[in-house]
């Protein structure tokens, strides 16, 4: 949720993350007087309890018909009360409904507008010239064997897989890279679950406009994740962590699952858009003041990771109308499809501010003892769809794939990987 007093004490900035986002800015005048109308009843009910009070007092010192008299007006004290409490109890349910559904107040330095309204923050790296023409991943996939779209369907539907052989090596080889290298920078690696409880995951955001995204099991009333950020955004939920000395991270290996509603007829053909997948998601707690400088830092690391697969790429800075509905701002790297000319997202990490932690009661003390709401962001550090730009950008005109370097430790040390016979 939204911090309540930027809500009261400057309720400008609130109306201009919803413009920015593209959302209904009333919402901000109808907050506003829910509020009022809640802390009104409020001092009313106080008001009237602490005359009741004093009336008991009197009705035990009474006799005869002021006792009578002081006893009526006792009843009628006991109706305005609860008509007060009534005020406050329905005040208070429409306002933190409506509180529960504004998204993250927007950075102010993020572009304005949808999904094609991006800011190119820089390129690294340049698309490679074929001197033939260039095949897809599923093509150059399914000649080394790496990929089974089609028994995916027949087991599971469209957009499920199987990664076979050395796609299977190729996907372990990936995460495995990124876990190495979250654990050299400090974060903890964790094997999260993937099924989550409503309130965790309404607790990140996620039950809002992208419901229809989640797979839910209603009979067990769980639902599995998309991420693993939301169930180690859950890890600490009703804590007061100690961030004293650095930041709180984690590095989550999860498989995760989109059901990809609104998605149909967009990339049918291959991995690009699936229904699972694997991912290594970093993770952090830390203090409200040190957001953007941790977000900086995860983003420097997701380019880390995608010099080592040697994929030209570039960084965007997303328009607040594509924004998650927890994210205050996000920069998603892109690499370079060559058979779709075009730059496809591979990482994303996003500054949360406290909207996440303050829905999760996540906490730490200040330098005074006191408990502040945290900070929380996250970053995608690999993810199956990397195979997609790695088979793409280093294919070679026999079909085979020569392997980055970083990863050949992974699938035997080899340079290429050859189409099967």
């Amino acid at each position: 949720m939204i911090d309540p007093r930027i809500l009261r004490e400057d309720p400008d900035v609130v109306r201009a993350s919803q413009r920015t986002r593209g959302e209904d800015e009333g919402v901000v005048d109808t907050l506003l007087s829910l509020d009022s109308r809640r802390r009104s009843a409020i001092a009313s009910a106080d008001t009237l309890r602490a005359e009741q009070k004093q009336l008991g007092k009197q009705i035990g010192r009474a006799k005869g018909e002021e006792r009578d008299a002081l006893l009526a007006k006792g009843k009628d004290l006991a109706a305005q009360v609860k008509a007060a409490e009534a005020e406050q109890g329905e005040a208070s349910t429409r306002f933190e409904e409506l509180h529960q559904a504004v998204p993250n107040v927007v950075h102010p330095d993020a572009p304005a507008g949808g999904e094609d309204d991006y800011v190119v923050v820089k390129h690294v790296g340049t698309p490679k010239e074929f001197e033939f023409t260039p095949r897809d991943h599923l093509d150059l996939g399914e000649g080394i064997g790496a990929l089974d779209m089609e028994r995916g369907a027949k087991v599971s539907g469209s957009r499920f897989y199987f990664l076979t052989g050395i796609g299977a090596q190729l996907q372990l080889g990936l995460l495995n890279l990124a876990a190495a290298q979250a654990m050299e920078n400090g974060f903890q690696l964790m094997i999260p679950p993937v099924l989550v409880r409503p309130e965790i995951m309404a607790g990140t955001g996620f039950l809002g406009s992208h419901a229809s995204e989640i797979y839910r099991l209603r009979d067990d009333d769980l639902y599995l994740v998309g991420t693993s950020e939301v169930a180690l955004a859950g890890y600490h939920s009703d804590e007061i962590l100690d961030l004293s000395q650095q930041p709180l991270r984690y590095a989550g290996w999860s498989s995760c699952f989109r059901r990809e509603a609104g998605s149909y007829g967009k990339d049918t053909r291959g991995i690009i858009r699936v229904h699972q997948f694997d991912k290594v998601e970093m993770f952090t707690y830390c203090r409200p003041e040190d957001a953007e400088a941790e977000h900086a830092r995860l983003l420097d690391w997701e380019e880390q990771m995608l010099g080592k697969v040697e994929v030209p790429y570039r960084v965007i800075d997303t328009a607040g109308g594509d924004l998650g509905t927890s994210a205050a701002r996000k920069f998603d790297c892109e690499a370079w499809v060559p058979t779709q000319q075009a730059y496809r997202e591979l990482t994303s990490t996003s500054n949360c501010t406290t909207f996440q932690a303050r829905r999760l009661n996540i906490r730490y003390r200040d330098e005074n003892g006191r408990p502040q709401t945290a900070a929380t962001l996250n970053g995608t550090l690999a993810t199956t769809r990397w195979i997609v730009a790695i088979l793409e950008n280093h294919q070679q005109e026999d079909g085979s794939v020569r392997v980055p370097e970083a990863l050949r430790p992974y699938v035997g040390n080899r340079e290429f990987l050859t189409p099967k016979a």
